[in-house]
Protein backbone atom coordinates (compact mmCIF):
# COMPACT_ATOMS: atom_id res chain seq x y z
CA UNK A 1 0.00 0.00 0.00
CA UNK A 2 1.18 3.77 -0.91
CA UNK A 3 2.68 5.15 1.97
CA UNK A 4 1.07 8.30 3.38
CA UNK A 5 0.82 10.54 6.54
CA UNK A 6 -2.38 9.07 7.78
CA UNK A 7 -0.72 5.29 7.46
CA UNK A 8 2.27 5.98 9.43
CA UNK A 9 -0.15 8.12 12.13
CA UNK A 10 -2.16 4.52 12.50
CA UNK A 11 1.41 2.78 12.90
CA UNK A 12 2.44 5.18 15.39
CA UNK A 13 -0.44 4.98 17.47
CA UNK A 14 -0.33 0.86 17.05
CA UNK A 15 3.55 1.46 18.02
CA UNK A 16 2.72 3.79 20.86
CA UNK A 17 -0.10 1.30 22.58
CA UNK A 18 2.82 -1.37 22.74
CA UNK A 19 6.14 0.31 23.76
CA UNK A 20 4.95 4.07 25.60
CA UNK A 21 6.55 7.11 24.86
CA UNK A 22 9.66 7.08 25.54
CA UNK A 23 10.74 3.95 23.75
CA UNK A 24 8.51 4.79 20.03
CA UNK A 25 11.31 4.51 17.19
CA UNK A 26 10.69 5.64 13.91
CA UNK A 27 12.50 2.38 12.76
CA UNK A 28 9.52 0.60 15.12
CA UNK A 29 7.05 2.58 12.92
CA UNK A 30 8.13 1.54 9.77
CA UNK A 31 8.97 -2.01 10.03
CA UNK A 32 4.58 -1.96 11.21
CA UNK A 33 4.44 -0.58 7.65
CA UNK A 34 7.09 -3.09 6.38
CA UNK A 35 8.65 -0.46 4.80
CA UNK A 36 12.40 1.43 5.38
CA UNK A 37 12.54 3.88 8.17
CA UNK A 38 14.24 6.36 5.84
CA UNK A 39 11.07 6.75 3.86
CA UNK A 40 9.11 7.70 6.60
CA UNK A 41 10.77 11.24 6.66
CA UNK A 42 9.02 11.81 2.95
CA UNK A 43 6.11 12.63 4.93
CA UNK A 44 7.15 12.79 8.64
CA UNK A 45 9.85 14.87 9.85
CA UNK A 46 10.65 12.69 12.68
CA UNK A 47 9.92 11.67 16.08
CA UNK A 48 8.45 14.64 18.04
CA UNK A 49 6.44 15.36 14.57
CA UNK A 50 5.01 12.29 14.32
CA UNK A 51 3.88 12.34 17.79
CA UNK A 52 2.49 15.62 17.77
CA UNK A 53 0.45 14.38 14.75
CA UNK A 54 -1.00 11.63 16.48
CA UNK A 55 -1.94 13.66 19.44
CA UNK A 56 -3.22 16.23 17.25
CA UNK A 57 -6.00 13.22 15.58
CA UNK A 58 -6.59 12.61 19.50
CA UNK A 59 -7.47 16.01 20.24
CA UNK A 60 -9.57 16.01 16.67
CA UNK A 61 -11.58 13.11 17.62
CA UNK A 62 -12.10 14.57 21.09
CA UNK A 63 -13.75 17.91 19.51
CA UNK A 64 -15.66 15.87 17.06
CA UNK A 65 -17.13 13.87 19.91
CA UNK A 66 -17.87 16.71 21.88
CA UNK A 67 -19.99 18.11 19.33
CA UNK A 68 -22.30 15.64 19.22
CA UNK A 69 -22.41 15.50 23.20
CA UNK A 70 -23.17 19.20 23.13
CA UNK A 71 -26.05 18.64 20.25
CA UNK A 72 -27.76 16.13 22.21
CA UNK A 73 -28.25 18.85 25.15
CA UNK A 74 -31.05 20.76 25.08
CA UNK A 75 -30.97 24.34 23.71
CA UNK A 76 -31.75 25.81 27.48
CA UNK A 77 -28.71 23.46 29.04
CA UNK A 78 -26.28 26.04 31.36
CA UNK A 79 -23.00 26.47 31.01
CA UNK A 80 -21.50 24.08 33.42
CA UNK A 81 -23.61 21.10 31.68
CA UNK A 82 -22.25 22.61 28.43
CA UNK A 83 -18.20 21.75 29.98
CA UNK A 84 -19.49 18.94 31.49
CA UNK A 85 -19.88 17.03 28.21
CA UNK A 86 -16.79 18.48 26.71
CA UNK A 87 -14.77 17.26 29.75
CA UNK A 88 -16.52 13.94 29.47
CA UNK A 89 -16.63 13.35 25.62
CA UNK A 90 -12.28 14.79 26.00
CA UNK A 91 -11.71 11.90 28.87
CA UNK A 92 -13.86 8.88 26.37
CA UNK A 93 -11.75 9.68 23.46
CA UNK A 94 -8.37 9.35 24.82
CA UNK A 95 -10.10 6.63 26.91
CA UNK A 96 -9.88 4.87 23.55
CA UNK A 97 -6.22 4.99 23.21
CA UNK A 98 -3.82 3.09 24.98
CA UNK A 99 -2.01 5.53 26.54
CA UNK A 100 -3.76 8.42 25.13
CA UNK A 101 -3.25 10.53 27.90
CA UNK A 102 0.36 9.86 27.96
CA UNK A 103 0.55 10.80 24.36
CA UNK A 104 -1.26 14.27 25.06
CA UNK A 105 0.58 15.14 28.57
CA UNK A 106 4.49 14.31 27.21
CA UNK A 107 3.96 14.98 23.66
CA UNK A 108 5.88 18.18 22.12
CA UNK A 109 4.48 21.84 22.74
CA UNK A 110 3.28 22.25 19.23
CA UNK A 111 1.08 24.28 17.59
CA UNK A 112 -2.09 21.49 16.76
CA UNK A 113 -5.39 22.61 15.49
CA UNK A 114 -6.94 19.98 17.40
CA UNK A 115 -6.01 20.74 20.78
CA UNK A 116 -6.62 24.68 19.95
CA UNK A 117 -10.10 23.65 18.65
CA UNK A 118 -10.89 22.38 22.08
CA UNK A 119 -9.44 25.30 23.73
CA UNK A 120 -11.31 27.96 21.60
CA UNK A 121 -14.75 26.05 22.16
CA UNK A 122 -13.83 25.79 25.60
CA UNK A 123 -12.87 29.44 26.21
CA UNK A 124 -16.13 30.26 24.43
CA UNK A 125 -18.17 28.29 26.66
CA UNK A 126 -16.78 29.61 30.14
CA UNK A 127 -16.90 33.37 28.28
CA UNK A 128 -20.84 32.50 27.95
CA UNK A 129 -20.84 31.44 31.22
CA UNK A 130 -19.91 34.57 32.33
CA UNK A 131 -16.81 34.06 33.73
CA UNK A 132 -14.37 36.72 33.39
CA UNK A 133 -11.83 37.03 30.35
CA UNK A 134 -8.79 37.64 32.79
CA UNK A 135 -10.06 34.43 34.42
CA UNK A 136 -11.06 32.10 31.40
CA UNK A 137 -7.53 30.98 30.35
CA UNK A 138 -6.27 29.58 33.64
CA UNK A 139 -9.90 27.62 33.67
CA UNK A 140 -9.91 26.08 30.64
CA UNK A 141 -6.38 25.02 31.40
CA UNK A 142 -7.34 23.46 35.17
CA UNK A 143 -9.70 21.43 33.01
CA UNK A 144 -8.21 19.97 30.93
CA UNK A 145 -5.02 19.21 32.84
CA UNK A 146 -7.10 17.66 35.29
CA UNK A 147 -9.17 15.70 32.65
CA UNK A 148 -5.57 14.23 31.51
CA UNK A 149 -4.21 13.52 34.53
CA UNK A 150 -7.30 11.65 35.26
CA UNK A 151 -7.12 9.24 32.70
CA UNK A 152 -3.53 9.12 32.76
CA UNK A 153 -4.58 7.46 36.48
CA UNK A 154 -7.38 5.07 34.98
CA UNK A 155 -4.60 4.13 32.37
CA UNK A 156 -1.92 3.25 34.73
CA UNK A 157 -4.17 1.45 37.28
CA UNK A 158 -2.45 -2.45 37.61
CA UNK A 159 -4.62 -4.72 36.01
CA UNK A 160 -5.14 -6.49 39.27
CA UNK A 161 -5.44 -5.07 42.77
CA UNK A 162 -2.63 -6.23 45.11
CA UNK A 163 -3.17 -9.28 48.00
CA UNK A 164 -3.23 -7.55 51.53
CA UNK A 165 -3.53 -9.83 54.43
CA UNK A 166 -6.20 -9.24 56.78
CA UNK A 167 -3.69 -7.89 58.88
CA UNK A 168 -1.74 -5.41 57.00
CA UNK A 169 -5.45 -4.45 56.17
CA UNK A 170 -6.05 -3.39 59.62
CA UNK A 171 -2.61 -2.26 60.38
CA UNK A 172 -3.46 0.19 57.58
CA UNK A 173 -7.29 1.10 58.46
CA UNK A 174 -6.10 2.01 61.67
CA UNK A 175 -2.95 4.49 60.52
CA UNK A 176 -4.86 6.22 58.03
CA UNK A 177 -8.62 5.78 59.08
CA UNK A 178 -9.91 8.26 56.33
CA UNK A 179 -8.34 7.13 53.28
CA UNK A 180 -9.15 2.90 54.65
CA UNK A 181 -12.44 3.15 56.92
CA UNK A 182 -15.94 3.82 55.84
CA UNK A 183 -16.24 7.79 56.66
CA UNK A 184 -15.64 8.63 52.73
CA UNK A 185 -17.86 7.03 50.49
CA UNK A 186 -16.11 4.65 47.25
CA UNK A 187 -17.39 5.78 44.41
CA UNK A 188 -16.88 4.74 40.57
CA UNK A 189 -14.79 6.27 38.59
CA UNK A 190 -17.45 7.35 35.65
CA UNK A 191 -19.12 9.28 38.56
CA UNK A 192 -16.23 10.45 40.55
CA UNK A 193 -15.27 11.97 37.17
CA UNK A 194 -18.22 13.42 36.87
CA UNK A 195 -18.47 15.23 40.54
CA UNK A 196 -14.65 15.92 40.13
CA UNK A 197 -15.74 18.19 37.15
CA UNK A 198 -18.77 19.49 38.73
CA UNK A 199 -16.86 20.96 42.00
CA UNK A 200 -14.50 22.62 39.05
CA UNK A 201 -17.41 23.73 37.54
CA UNK A 202 -18.77 25.50 41.48
CA UNK A 203 -15.29 26.54 41.89
CA UNK A 204 -15.27 28.96 38.46
CA UNK A 205 -18.67 30.30 38.69
CA UNK A 206 -17.43 32.04 41.96
CA UNK A 207 -15.00 33.82 39.94
CA UNK A 208 -17.94 35.24 38.45
CA UNK A 209 -18.96 39.21 39.29
CA UNK A 210 -21.43 39.28 41.86
CA UNK A 211 -25.06 40.46 40.22
CA UNK A 212 -26.22 43.77 41.13
CA UNK A 213 -29.63 44.92 41.40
Amino acid sequence: MKLTKERIVDAGMAVFAEVGYQNLSMRQVADRLDAHAGSLYYHVRGKEELLALMADRVCRRAYDAGTSALAALPSTAAWPDRVEAQATALRLSIKEHPGGAQLLAESPGRLSTGALSLMERLLGTLLDGGLPAEHCGIAADTLLSHVTGFVLQEQNQPSSTPAVTAELYADLRERFPLVMGELIPRIGQDEKFTRSVRLLCTGFAALKPPVTP
